[in-house]
C-alpha cells in the first residue's frame, strides 16, 4: 500500500504544480497571467523533478502508466502491481486537478475563454487533425521513454537523476509540445479531464471527450515503442514485441488518417449545405 499511495502523492504533486502554472498563466486576474510557454514548460519539468524526489523511495516514482507498462514488459516490474499503479496514478492526477481548481477558485468566473479553462486540466491540439495529433503524441512519448531509460542507464551523483528527468520534460515540452501540448502520459490527461467534466466551473464548456482517446492511445503506443526500441536496439531483446507494437501503431495511424479524411469530407458537406 505504501507504493500505491506513493504514486497517488507523486502524481497529485505533478498535476497540482503543472496544472497550477497553466492556471496562473491563462486565468484572468492572476499575477502570473500571460507568463508564456517557456514558464509553463519549465514549471512542468520542475514539477516532475519534485514529484520524483518526493516518492521515488516509496514507489519508484513511475508517475505515468506508460512507464509502468514499459517496466513491466521489460521484466523490471511485477505485472501483478500494474493495475494498482495505474489506478493510483489516475487517482493522484484527479486529486491534483481538484487542488488546482480550489487554489484558483475565484479566477474561474473571471475567465470566459473555455479553451483556456480546459487547458488548465487537459491537453488539446493547436490544430484539429486526427492523424497528426496522434502521431505527435506517439513521437513525443517515444522520445520520453527512450530518454528516461537512457538516463536510467547512466550513473549519477545521488539526487541528480530527478533533475535529469526534469530537464528531459522541459526539453520535450518546448520542442514537441506546440502541436498537442505533449501529454505523454495517459493519466496526466485523463484524470484532470474527468475532474473538468465533474466540477461546477463557471462557463467551462465542453471537456472534448471526442479528443480524449488521443492522449491515451498515442502515448501508450509511443511509450511502448520507445521501450521496445531501447531494449531491442541496445540489449538485443524484445524484438518481437517491437515489431508487433510497430504493426499496431501503423494500423492505428492508418485508421486515424482515414478518420481524418472522413471528418474533412463531413465539414465540406456542411459548408456546402450552409
Amino acid at each position: 500500500m505504501i507504493a500505491f499511495w506513493g504514486e497517488v502523492v507523486g502524481t497529485a504533486i505533478l498535476i497540482f504544480l503543472g496544472g497550477s502554472v497553466c492556471a496562473g498563466a491563462t486565468l484572468k486576474k492572476s499575477f502570473a497571467y500571460d507568463a508564456g510557454w517557456l514558464a509553463i514548460q519549465f514549471a512542468w519539468g520542475l514539477a516532475v523533478t519534485l514529484a520524483i524526489f518526493t516518492v521515488a523511495k516509496y514507489s519508484g516514482a513511475h508517475l505515468n502508466p506508460v512507464i509502468t507498462l514499459v517496466f513491466a514488459f521489460s521484466g523490471n516490474f511485477p505485472w501483478g502491481q500494474v493495475i494498482g499503479y495505474i489506478i493510483a496514478q489516475i487517482l493522484g492526477t484527479m486529486i491534483g486537478a481538484a487542488a488546482v481548481y480550489l487554489h484558483y477558485l475565484p479566477h474561474w468566473e473571471e475567465t470566459k475563454d473555455q479553451k483556456a479553462i480546459l487547458g488548465v486540466f487537459a491537453t488539446s491540439p493547436a490544430i484539429q487533425h486526427t492523424f497528426a495529433n496522434i502521431l505527435s503524441e506517439i513521437l513525443a512519448t517515444f522520445i520520453l521513454v527512450l530518454g528516461v531509460l537512457s538516463i536510467g542507464a547512466n550513473k549519477f551523483t545521488d539526487g541528480l537523476y530527478p533533475l535529469a528527468v526534469g530537464v528531459l520534460i522541459i526539453t520535450l515540452g518546448i520542442s514537441l509540445g506546440g502541436s498537442t501540448g505533449a501529454a505523454m502520459n495517459p493519466a496526466r490527461d485523463l484524470g484532470p479531464r474527468i475532474i473538468h467534466s465533474l466540477l461546477p466551473i463557471p462557463g467551462k464548456g465542453d471537456s472534448q471527450w471526442r479528443y480524449a482517446w488521443i492522449p491515451v492511445i498515442g502515448p501508450t503506443l509511443g511509450g511502448c515503442l520507445g521501450g521496445f526500441f531501447y531494449n531491442g536496439g541496445f540489449h538485443g531483446k524484445m524484438i518481437s514485441q517491437l515489431f508487433i507494437t510497430l504493426a499496431l501503431t501503423t494500423l492505428v495511424l492508418f485508421l486515424s488518417y482515414r478518420l481524418g479524411i472522413k471528418k474533412q469530407k463531413q465539414k465540406l458537406l456542411k459548408a456546402e449545405v450552409a
